[in-house]
């Protein structure tokens, strides 16, 4: 299956700072190019962390108040994570202020990787490496929505070429291939029971597929069949033992 490759999607043309990037001038990066994060790079490209709005608001909320009265004992200092947001309310640099290490992804990655990194992390961007780990590019949850902007009937031709014919080695017009606004309705009768849910997760594995109604049906009923049964070897054998 191919899939779209973040390279494809990110951007190329990226605002960095580096460590020794003041303070200042971190903030007005970020405001003079309307982004609300940037990665911090060494000599050599390299991305050694990333920069947030919310990295910054860290330095200004545990700033010392000078007019605030006096506490005995400072509770939250002592909390998980006090000792790191301490560092950061002192910070002057990029170095300093920004988080590490860095999550990347590659330029060569797909965009189904990048996603899952995203929201496993909570994070809004990504910075993009080449195969030496050398920034060419950043990308952000709305550039990975762009997958799902492919016209249906490219959706279709993607689905019928490289799951019916391709991997399950069907003739076209076996099933009926049916794509409205990213919904995929499979419908036809397939040889073996085996073959309906491999033909539905790499359908569901598609760029831009948002869901699949399945209504496939099979002619011979191989669920009782053991892997090393004879009668179940086929060409969809190593995704079955996938699923």
């Amino acid at each position: 299956m191919k899939h779209s490759k973040v390279g494809s999607v990110m951007t190329s043309d990226v605002v960095t700072a580096t460590y020794d990037t003041p303070f200042k001038e971190v903030a007005r990066l970020l405001a003079r190019h309307r982004i609300s994060g940037l990665p911090v790079v060494d000599a050599d490209g390299s991305v050694i962390g990333v920069l947030s709005e919310t990295d910054l608001m860290v330095r200004q909320a545990e700033a010392e108040d000078p007019y605030a009265p006096a506490r005995a004992v400072r509770w939250h200092k002592l909390l998980p994570g006090a000792r790191k947001r301490e560092a950061k309310a002192h910070a002057r640099t990029a170095g300093e202020l920004m988080s590490q290490p860095a999550l990347t992804v590659y330029a060569d990655g797909t965009i189904a990787e990048a996603a899952r990194t995203m929201a496993r992390h909570r994070v809004e961007r990504l910075p993009v490496v080449d195969d030496e780990e050398r920034l060419v590019g950043i990308v952000t949850r709305r550039d990975l929505l762009q997958v799902f902007l492919r016209p249906d009937a490219e959706i279709r031709r993607e689905v019928v070429q490289q799951v019916l014919v391709d991997t399950l080695w069907l003739a076209p017009q076996t099933v009926d291939v049916e794509v409205l606004d990213g919904v995929v309705t499979l419908c036809g009768q397939l040889e073996r029971r085996s073959e309906v849910p491999v033909a539905v997760r790499m359908t569901q594995q598609v760029d831009g597929v948002v869901a699949v109604v399945d209504k496939l049906t099979y002619r011979f009923d191989d669920s009782h069949l053991r892997p090393s049964d004879e009668a179940l070897k086929g060409v969809a054998d190593d995704w079955l033992r996938k699923l």
